[in-house]
């Protein structure tokens, strides 16, 4: 039985092959493939391009990597918070970002006086999450947090929360995939990527996993857009424990530990941002201990 074949409107127009209908169609359906075979590759290599400067989102061994994969938090506080950071980027006039968990959340609590001295005059945004990981920060910077904005530098430090969860190795993606994200959405913008604090009073495994992380991310400043440094010294005595007078609950400073926190990094904040130092902030004087009682 002969089949019917449907038939497709076609040009006459002599593309530079026979003026024949056959060989007309034959050299149009070429040109279509060609079009069609050329666009293809160009999407590919592209995608290949971005997935080759992107952490990979899967380990040798096929295991996931949570620290790469940008997903929200949970719950209502969170949400709401989010939603927060969000309207302060829509106000504008941000010079400073502040980029982290809670660690860097704890600037708006025991912080606020040393941020009043150090970045309210630099237009500084708060956008740390308490609870979030490298995934979380993923997610919220592609969420609204850095829209409309282009500050002249952002501080970032991120990935202690992710100790319990990830590898070093893991957590040193995530962080560079920020660093990566930042860079797209702000090219303008410097980076200057703070080592993860350590947590817990004396020294534990995941202590090393974060020192790992830090290690990866060191290797991130190029000295032109991404800059380094490692503070966690003014945190450590010499036999690796945290005094609480810097961290009571030997993972965020209180007023104390974000002076000098912020009076270690000033003069790197200074030079970025392209402003003068501003003079280091007074510790505030010692209670004076109890007189002995009378013997």
């Amino acid at each position: 039985m002969n089949s019917t074949r449907k038939q497709f409107p076609i040009s006459t127009v002599d593309f530079g092959c026979s003026g024949r209908f056959v060989q007309e169609w034959s050299c149009l359906g070429n040109r279509n493939a060609w079009l069609v075979l050329a666009v293809w590759v160009v999407f590919c290599w592209a995608i290949a391009a971005r997935a080759a400067d992107a952490p990979a989102a899967t380990n040798p061994g096929g295991k996931v990597n949570t620290a790469v994969v940008p997903v929200p938090g949970g719950g209502d506080t969170w949400k709401t918070r989010h939603e927060a950071i969000n309207t302060r980027a829509k106000q504008g006039h941000v010079d400073l970002i502040y980029v982290g968990d809670s660690i860097v959340r704890s600037w708006m609590w025991d912080g606020t006086p040393v941020w009043d001295h150090y970045y309210a005059k630099r237009n500084g945004m708060i956008a740390g999450m308490t609870g979030d990981r490298t995934e979380q920060v993923l997610w919220r910077l592609q969420n609204g947090n850095i829209n409309g904005i282009s500050p002249k530098l952002a501080i970032v430090m991120i990935g202690q929360n992710n100790g319990s969860f990830n590898t070093g190795e893991e957590i040193g993606a995530g962080v560079t995939a920020i660093v990566q994200l930042l860079r797209q959405k702000l090219p303008e913008t410097k980076v200057l990527v703070l080592a993860i604090f350590p947590r817990g009073e004396k020294p534990t495994p995941e202590r090393a996993v974060l020192a790992k992380a830090n290690e990866i991310a060191s290797k991130l400043a190029d000295g032109k857009h991404v800059f380094y440094m490692d503070v966690n010294y003014l945190f450590l005595r010499p036999d690796g424990s945290i005094p609480a007078a810097l961290m009571p609950d030997f993972e965020h400073p209180n007023e104390e530990g974000h002076r000098v926190w912020a009076a270690a990094i000033e003069p790197k904040v200074a030079e970025l941002i392209g402003d003068a130092p501003t003079a280091e902030m007074l510790a505030k004087p010692k209670p004076k201990e109890e007189a002995a009682p009378a013997p």
